[in-house]
């Protein structure tokens, strides 16, 4: 069986003038398809430039990362740009949100270009919007929102292609105890429904609800290993 994620010496060199940065240095890591994966590692540790090649946002200098079994370097910007569409959904720590679109249209932003009717786009946007545990506050505003209800919107907006793989860049980093707890609940539900969760963090709390933990350090993978189970998430 083809794994979801396979990098094979993954390098990410960066000029800054006359100077070379090596983000990645020959990084390599498979993940399979349903599996939590929480990526750890401090400031400048390739991190997020890992994150990016996942997510298709960027490609590395050299190595190979086939998503699905797909060689992703081969592909043109429009293939790329599909591929984030339709298979990958993204949650950041600032949440992106429009500020002047209720949280039913942001949910919907993704569907604009899948040839659906508005019709069909309300109704998968009110799902998403539902499954993140928000009925009811579809016509507010972001700035009508706390923070905790802002993420969650962004998580509908994610899900709402029905994406194999969710890729969270510290997710609870603006939020406060309570909501990260809530937040970490929908994300460990939605990975127990099989969507493949990769996780940005450097809260130990918030990486114990992975079932794997990968650590980075100047580019390269540091450790890996599974984690010990926690009790399940109640609610939302």
């Amino acid at each position: 069986m083809t794994s979801l994620i396979e990098c094979q010496d993954i390098w990410k060199i960066y000029r800054v003038g006359d100077v070379e940065v090596q983000a990645l240095r020959g990084l390599s890591l498979t993940i399979e398809q349903g599996e939590f994966v929480a990526i750890m590692g401090s400031s400048g540790s390739g991190k997020s430039t890992l994150m990016n090649i996942l997510g298709c946002l960027d490609q590395p200098t050299k190595g190979r990362y086939q998503l699905n079994g797909i060689e992703v370097g081969q592909l043109r910007p429009d293939q790329l740009a599909e591929i984030r569409n339709q298979r990958i959904g993204f949650v950041f720590q600032s949440f992106n949100l429009i500020p002047r679109t209720s949280a039913l249209e942001n949910a919907q932003l993704p569907l604009f270009y899948r040839g659906l009717s508005l019709k069909e786009q309300r109704a998968q946007a009110a799902e998403a919007i539902r499954r993140v545990g928000l009925t009811g506050w579809e016509h507010h505003f972001p700035t009508q929102l706390s923070g905790g209800q802002q993420q969650r919107v962004a998580i509908a907006r994610a899900l709402v292609t029905s994406p194999s793989l969710l890729l969270a860049d510290e997710p609870t980093g603006n939020l406060d105890t309570q909501s990260s707890q809530e937040i970490m609940a929908i994300l460990e539900g939605l990975n127990r429904e099989g969507i493949t969760v990769i996780l940005v963090t450097h809260e130990v709390d918030v990486a114990a609800y992975a079932s794997r933990e990968i650590i980075i350090k100047d580019g390269q993978v540091l450790s890996d290993r599974a984690t010990e189970p926690r009790p399940q998430s109640v609610g939302v």
